[in-house]
């Protein structure tokens, strides 16, 4: 069930508005820490994930397949990415996590009443024991929502493995968009966000909680998350089409109806807001979780049912080869960070790594390519080739 949130869903990001303090000898290094690894860098910029380019009204927009965590050295977006970015007016998100307004409603301390019902018992040592081995000092959490309790949890797991939320392709995304001057425009708000996490009940939601502490404890989550990092980084629609065959994760009528509120009663508001902003006359760069552009409900089926022509650019796995780009600086702390529970004035990422910084400067080290910006990097093996993932309904037109 994890793993839905992990690519559905931008909150296992909240884990990066909370600041946990030194870290003991045996956790992992923080998200800055790991960038002193040997072999890791920012100074190369590769196209990884899923995308789509879009047009309607001759105007063009895009639709990016995101992941909600990250390696150091995917920060800096790859050349198609760049110029796909550097040739848009606004960045669309699902939320936008360095929004003030949305870190406070993220930080927000739950019903009390709530907590104590929910995480009592064997729940609440269960979830002790996870916030202690992933190196959470006590009460750091404890006072959100229970089901953002874990979320965060889940998206620190794959730190042993180089995969941070700070380094989340939305975040790095918002980050390069603020550097670029370019707006930030979020899909959705953090309210209705948590009325999907939470489900229809308060006992929904600790069958949920009671799903991810079972995953967090049978070490299953980091196996998972690792492939899902591996299947997005290579553009790999065609497998990410097949998830539900190898995620173990809609086993359940509970996870099934995750899936549905994750998903199909998401998508069609999504494409609503993506089109309001391109019928304004804005070219779009929309960047959601991967999840979201799949099958007959998937977002570039949406468009083309709205009248867009869809084009897949990065859909298919090829060879990817960094180009060589200007070094950056290390992302900056979230605007709102917490600590022992209470929330603090962080900083702006003034410093934080951007494909468009510099005034777009890294835009120029990219491989030449077609107007619309579609060509994959030079030495792709093949042509990027839609995947069902990609298949429009019948109003809509594709071009292959």
């Amino acid at each position: 069930m994890r793993i839905l949130r992990i690519l559905a869903a931008p909150l296992c990001g909240i884990a990066f508005l909370f600041t946990f303090g030194a870290a003991q000898a045996a956790c992992p290094p923080s998200a800055i820490a790991s960038l002193e690894k040997p072999g890791v860098g920012l100074r190369n910029g590769v196209d990884r994930g899923v995308l789509w380019r879009i047009e309607r009204d001759g105007r063009t927009s895009w639709l990016y397949g995101t992941i909600h965590i990250g390696r150091g050295d995917w920060v800096r977006p790859g050349p198609t990415i760049q110029k796909a970015l550097a040739q848009s007016d606004t960045v669309a998100l699902e939320l936008d996590m360095r929004d003030e307004a949305t870190a406070r409603a993220m930080a927000r301390p739950a019903d009390p009443e709530l907590l104590a019902r929910m995480l009592s018992g064997e729940r609440s040592r269960r979830l002790e024991r996870q916030n202690s081995e992933a190196c959470v000092p006590p009460g750091s959490l404890s006072k959100l929502q229970p089901i953002l309790q874990v979320t965060a949890l889940a998206g620190l797991v794959g730190r042993v493995d180089g995969l941070y939320p700070e380094f989340g392709v939305d975040e790095t995304l918002a980050v390069a968009a603020r550097n670029g001057n370019k707006p930030i425009v979020a899909l959705e708000n953090a309210e209705d966000h948590l009325k999907v996490l939470t489900g229809s009940s308060e006992a929904e939601e600790a069958e949920q909680v009671d799903a991810a502490l079972d995953e967090l404890e049978s070490g299953k989550l980091r196996g998972q998350i690792k492939e899902l990092a591996e299947v997005w980084a290579r553009s790999d629609a065609a497998r990410l089409s097949r998830y539900s065959e190898w995620c173990d994760c809609l086993n359940t009528p509970a996870e099934q109806r995750l899936l549905k509120r994750l998903l199909d009663d998401r998508n069609p508001n999504l494409a609503d807001g993506i089109e309001r902003l391109h019928a304004g006359g804005k070219g779009v760069f929309a960047a959601v979780g991967a999840l979201h552009m799949i099958g007959p409900q998937g977002l570039p089926t949406l468009m083309a049912a709205r009248g867009f022509t869809v084009t897949p650019v990065l859909t298919s796995a090829q060879e990817q080869t960094a180009q060589p780009m200007p070094a950056l600086a290390a992302p900056s702390p979230a605007p709102r960070a917490v600590r022992a529970g209470k929330a603090v004035k962080g900083q702006r990422g003034k410093a934080a790594p951007a494909a468009a910084a510099r005034g777009g400067k890294s835009a120029k080290a990219a491989p030449a390519a077609s107007r619309g910006g579609a060509r994959a990097p030079a030495k792709a093996t093949g042509k990027a080739a839609p995947s069902k993932a990609a298949a429009p309904a019948a109003k809509g037109k594709v071009r292959r």
